[in-house]
């Protein structure tokens, strides 16, 4: 049974998950939004990573994978984890600062592949997207969504953690 607007937590958590924090603002397209490079100001302090799928056991196994720190040459890093589209627009459109973003490419009811390609489109400077898809055959969508890198269901922690150390690594590279 589908879930009501009206039955869904302002921060987009589903009802029994955990509800975060964040209180977002109204929606707003993201078209044109820069959500930063990291710079000099920003060495040093926290990486922030978004983790987009409907399944809080996807999100765990992510952040099981990233744990605390992704690689040793890069800094320590905070996770936001989010469960709907339209919170993880919400959260892009409060212009908070995005390293990276992993999504869930067999989210329901809107999957990551089509988000990705809405961020790639409309974001300026847009962070670099890590997909996870359900199988090899859908590696032609990962490659129409334009993510940067993309790993398969289930997550194998260790090249999960590799593919995000590698674009975290080319975006700071790319900012200097």
């Amino acid at each position: 049974m589908p879930i009501s607007r009206t039955q869904m937590p302002s921060c987009g958590a589903y009802p029994g998950e955990t509800c975060h924090p964040e209180k977002h603002e109204p929606f707003e397209s993201f078209a044109g939004l820069d959500l930063g490079i990291m710079s000099e100001s920003t060495v040093g302090t926290p990486l922030q990573i978004l983790v987009y799928s409907h399944d809080s056991t996807t999100r765990a196994s992510v952040i099981a994978a990233l744990g605390r720190q992704v690689a040793t040459d890069l800094p320590e890093h905070r996770i936001v984890e989010i469960a709907t589209g339209p919170a993880l627009r919400q959260y892009v459109d409060s212009k908070k600062r995005v390293d990276l973003f992993v999504l869930d490419g067999e989210s329901n009811p809107e999957g990551g592949i089509g988000i990705a390609r809405e961020l790639k489109d409309e974001v300026f400077n847009c962070p670099p997207v890590l997909l996870i898809a359900g199988r090899p055959q859908d590696s032609w969508l990962a490659t129409w969504s334009r993510a940067d890198a993309v790993v398969l269901h289930p997550v194998d922690p260790f090249t999960f953690a590799d593919k995000a150390a590698d674009l975290l690594r080319s975006r700071s590279v790319a900012s200097r």
